[in-house]
């Protein structure tokens, strides 16, 4: 079983930042794709951020210009760093990382997600 921990979610006030830490029990250069997603209650989960072993990046509109996806592989953690944070960006923000296994299917990890809260 491959670990994802996040860490760094907390309250915050609009306009203010957070930097997210995932770190995996694996080498994050052994996934396709890392990524970071953000779920509220009632709502789908919803991509934020990825960042492939290549180092492609993509962002949702919505954060696009204010969130940073990165890498750091000899400490196996992906991070966010969050910018001129909303309120509408409050959510449970969880990392995910996606690899093909031996077998051929794709093995989908997800960490216990952090929580941001953003102030208005």
């Amino acid at each position: 079983q491959v670990q994802l921990v996040e860490s760094g979610g907390g309250l915050v006030q609009a306009g203010g930042s957070l930097r997210l830490s995932c770190a995996a029990s694996a080498s994050i250069s052994s996934f396709n794709v890392m990524a970071w997603y953000r779920q509220v209650p009632g709502k789908q989960r919803e991509l934020v951020a990825s960042i492939t072993s290549t180092g492609i990046t993509n962002y949702a509109d919505s954060v696009k210009g204010r969130f940073t996806i990165s890498r750091d592989n000899p400490k196996s953690t992906v991070y966010l760093q969050m910018n001129s944070l909303k309120p509408e960006d409050t959510a449970v923000y969880y990392c995910n990382a996606n690899r093909y296994g031996s077998a051929g299917g794709l093995l989908v990890y997800w960490g216990q997600g952090t929580q941001v809260t953003v102030s208005s």
